[in-house]
């Protein structure tokens, strides 16, 4: 909180110490909690998915950060109160519990706690993960300790899976398999939820400098990977205009050293801009937060960061929804199996090194070759279509038939 900020954002609540009086607070609501920005983003398409069939529900989208915080009460969600998630100590869960007597409460992807799994036993509060997934690092460490993590896993009431692949890890921490569901991937479904929209806004920035220019997006970077993804656009296109978005905002002005050390200039989005930039290695840099889906729109091609010098990847499912080529390098551990599949059906770019970097770029950049990318990477995505609808059936919000 001291690096990214959020004092002045309730940050009390962590420790279940409220400023809203009691009588306005939501009770008996759906509780939905999520940490990192982009499980706020899928909290809040699932909040806006289930909005629509039961439009008088309430909710309360708990979040562990203040940029996380930020996005959730920027989405301006109707019936929904954001807090922060309680820290999970017995009296802190109490006291969360106590305030706000859930209906029932909603894991995104992975967060498990266990005096709240207790204490929701206690009081008879169903818990469900959904989204759920494992990556094969994680996969191994869990396994390792499953005997001790099997008390806690067991109180879960239902685990929906992204992939069925991932269905024997769940069973050996303790899920019977009556409680497992492969629903398909939340983030996935391209039938829901907002997709990368063109922002007029975006567009005139970027013809500020120089219309008709292609336009190379890095999304999401870590440390190092913005200097080298920049000198490989531009070898590889020096007519293209760069955008970088790192990870993480609050790095902006180290990222911005380190482009300007290479002999880029670079303009931060946030930033007024005061003249129409004209240098070819200018690096337009995306410093704002929540707003990477829709600049996504606007880029002909995507390489996917935290894939190249850092592990693990960063998730290019908003790329495929809006229909841009996608190249990402060795390192996409956190997003398996849906990364494989991609370079197995021939769908994306996958490289190791600059000069691969390089020439998928340029082939990135012809048309012909970018339909064949997108449309098979589209018809994989489709595999999750439906997958938020089925989730919402799992937790009692909508009825369909069973899956």
């Amino acid at each position: 909180m001291l690096r990214r900020g959020g004092f002045r954002t309730q940050l009390s609540e962590r420790a279940a110490i409220y400023t809203e009086p009691l009588e306005y607070e939501p009770c008996g609501a759906v509780h939905v909690h999520a940490v990192s920005v982009g499980e706020i983003m899928l909290a809040i398409k699932l909040i806006r998915e289930w909005l629509v069939d039961q439009p008088e529900q309430e909710f309360v989208l708990a979040t562990g950060t203040a940029t996380g915080h930020a996005v959730a009460t920027a989405a301006n969600l109707p019936n929904s109160r954001v807090t922060y998630a309680p820290l999970d100590f017995r009296w802190v869960v109490r006291r969360y519990l106590n305030r706000f007597e859930p209906s029932q409460i909603v894991l995104i992807e992975g967060e498990v706690w266990p005096h709240l799994l207790l204490e929701c036993q206690r009081r008879g509060i169903p818990v469900r993960l959904v989204n759920a997934r494992m990556s094969p690092r994680s996969a191994r460490r869990f396994s390792q300790f499953a005997e001790w993590l099997q008390p806690i896993y067991r109180l879960l009431g239902a685990v929906a899976l992204q992939e069925k692949e991932d269905t024997e890890i769940w069973k050996r921490l303790g899920i019977s398999p009556e409680k497992i569901h492969v629903t398909g991937s939340l983030k996935y479904d391209p039938g829901s939820g907002q997709h990368p929209t063109p922002r007029t806004e975006f567009q005139e920035i970027i013809d500020s400098f120089g219309k008709e220019r292609p336009v190379i997006l890095a999304a999401s970077t870590f440390a190092g990977e913005e200097v080298f993804i920049a000198q490989a656009i531009f070898e590889a296109a020096p007519h293209a205009l760069a955008m970088i978005a790192p990870r993480h905002a609050e790095r902006r002005a180290e990222v911005k050293a380190d482009l300007e050390k290479a002999d880029f200039t670079v303009q931060l989005r946030s930033a007024e801009r005061k003249s129409a930039p004209h240098d070819r290695r200018h690096v337009l840099m995306i410093d704002t937060t929540g707003e990477l889906r829709d600049w996504t729109a606007h880029a002909d091609v995507v390489i996917i960061g935290k894939s190249f010098l850092s592990t693990g990847g960063q998730n290019p499912g908003e790329a495929i929804l809006a229909g841009k080529p996608v190249i990402f390098g060795p390192h996409m551990e956190n997003f398996q199996p849906l990364a494989s599949q991609l370079i197995a059906g021939n769908a994306v770019f996958s490289v190791s090194e600059k000069n691969e970097l390089i020439k998928a770029i340029q082939a990135a950049l012809n048309p012909e070759n970018a339909k064949k990318l997108t449309s098979s990477a589209s018809s994989l995505l489709a595999r999750h279509d439906g997958a938020t609808r089925r989730i919402l059936a799992l937790l009692d919000a909508i009825k369909i038939a069973k899956f």
